[in-house]
């Protein structure tokens, strides 16, 4: 089973309009509300894949119990810690005219630490029963940030195969504790770490170091542009298939989601590595958050490039002679 570990869930409330008029009262438009957060939205693309999986949460308040009722309709499988904060929320406008969508955030929960223990006592019981542990989003604050470093660590000495794709000030301490497999799009990797990654041999020597530090495989996407990645110090260069976008929201997510299906299915790294890709994509094509189908994503599999850069694997043919 997968184990999905989200530390700052969203209530989402989606409005939709054909237009918005910013500056003027918007009305006639549809409301509902949706469940959001990476981790979570990782877990619903692994339902569509047929992927078993459990999402640990904190939840707390009025949006607390409705992201719980969501979660139950959706049947993804929860397990949460209760806080007093009021889980945080947000409100979406989605334009389908201008194929726009603006969101406006509340500000992130207060975690107290009693509740950080209890979080991390009860991570420590699922991990054991759980094959690959993604820990996906950011961490509302400073209280938190040692969850994620905690959790890897865990997962590393309990030989499980741990899966990051994180952002802000706890980035640097997460990569640190050495997780099996790195994800990150371009701008969260920038601004997290402060570094640069506008050229190619800037994201090479990236990959390479985070090989250095004991990560085996890694991710560095940039939407529709090409995608690099290493599987150990051998790197690749991925070029995604083109399709008409609407919302990218959640395809890092998707992505991520591919990377756990080709995991769980066996796959070699060139075709988890298609499969993930063309989920990217495939989300990106459409309002709804990580929904993909496999039927989907076949259409677009042969579209997508692996090329190697550098040095490449050597196959060798131990196929018995005659």
């Amino acid at each position: 089973m997968v184990l999905t570990v989200t530390i700052n869930p969203l209530l989402e409330n989606r409005l939709y309009f054909d237009k918005v008029v910013f500056g003027q009262s918007n009305r006639g438009g549809t409301q509902e509300y949706k469940a959001g957060g990476k981790g979570i939205n990782v877990s619903r693309q692994l339902n569509y894949l047929n992927i078993k999986n459990l999402a640990h949460l904190f939840l707390g308040g009025n949006n607390g119990k409705i992201l719980r009722r969501i979660l139950s309709e959706e049947k993804i499988d929860f397990t949460h810690i209760s806080t007093k904060s009021e889980t945080r929320a947000a409100a979406l406008s989605i334009e389908k005219d201008e194929e726009r969508i603006t969101t406006l955030f509340d500000p992130n929960s207060t975690i107290l630490e009693k509740e950080v223990s209890e979080y991390k006592s009860k991570l420590e019981k699922v991990i054991r029963n759980c094959t690959i542990i993604v820990f996906s989003g950011s961490s509302p604050g400073e209280s938190t940030d040692e969850i994620f470093p905690f959790g890897i660590e865990l997962a590393n000495k309990l030989g499980k195969i741990s899966i990051l794709d994180s952002y802000g000030p706890h980035l640097k301490k997460c990569i640190a504790a050495s997780p099996t497999i790195l994800h990150n799009n371009i701008i969260e990797l920038e601004s997290s770490l402060n570094i640069n990654l506008s050229t190619e041999k800037s994201k090479i020597e990236f990959l390479n170091d985070l090989y250095i530090n004991g990560i085996k495989m890694a991710f560095i996407t940039e939407g529709a542009k090409p995608s690099y990645a290493s599987q150990f110090d051998f790197i690749y260069k991925i070029e995604n298939p083109k399709v008409d976008e609407i919302d990218p929201t959640g395809s890092g997510d998707a992505f991520v989601a591919g990377l756990v299906y080709g995991l769980e299915k066996s796959l070699i790294f060139n075709d988890f590595s298609r499969v993930a890709s063309a989920l990217g994509a495939v989300n990106a094509s459409k309002y709804d958050v990580c929904t993909s189908t496999l039927d989907e994503v076949k259409k677009l599999i042969e579209l997508v490039k692996v090329s190697p850069i550098g040095k490449k694997i050597k196959i060798i043919d131990d196929s018995p002679s005659i």
